[in-house]
């Protein structure tokens, strides 16, 4: 399909909370997920929300392998997840560095919840149910707030912990968040 144009903060679109997805396995879904796949590839991207790319639905793709942007980061597979539900499980939260493609260049500190029950549906129509936590769980937040028109700036507690990546992280190798 197509690498798209990632919208950056202050951008409205971003701020709009997204409309629910009506229809599974049609061809529109899959050019969307297709184009968003493209885009958090070339971007190297941990994840990417449709309000990214300019489509204001409820639609998320993430998952991450080997990946030059989270050299430590545990694996998290591949997922499509559609209208999403999430529930924290319990209320630990734990603080850690978040980057996105939608505010490129720079990370902070932000607090999520350490383990979350999350619910949706793949591309098909197929129901999607799990329990997870750690790095797996601060994936899934930071790309389901995007449904709801937050940034993750928005959740930063303390703004001495929010600068640009090259400032923060002196000689690491990273490419635009």
């Amino acid at each position: 399909m197509a690498i798209k144009e990632v919208l950056r903060m202050g951008d409205p679109v971003l701020l709009q909370k997204a409309a629910p997805v009506a229809k599974y396995d049609t061809p529109e879904l899959h050019a969307l997920i297709q184009d968003m796949q493209d885009t958090m590839a070339h971007m190297n991207g941990a994840g990417i929300a449709a309000p990214q790319i300019g489509i204001s639905l409820r639609v998320v793709i993430f998952g991450v392998g080997s990946n030059p942007r989270y050299p430590d980061a545990e694996q998290v597979p591949y997922t499509v997840l559609i209208n999403p539900v999430l529930n924290p499980v319990g209320e630990a939260m734990e603080e850690g560095w978040e980057g996105c493609l939608s505010v490129p260049g720079m990370r902070g500190v932000v607090p999520r919840y350490t383990r979350l029950h999350y619910t949706g549906f793949d591309q098909y129509g197929k129901p999607i149910d799990r329990l997870v936590s750690g790095f797996h769980a601060r994936v899934v937040q930071h790309e389901c707030d995007h449904l709801d028109g937050i940034l993750y700036p928005m959740r930063i507690r303390d703004l001495s912990r929010f600068g640009f990546t090259d400032v923060l992280f002196p000689g690491m190798v990273v490419e635009d968040d």
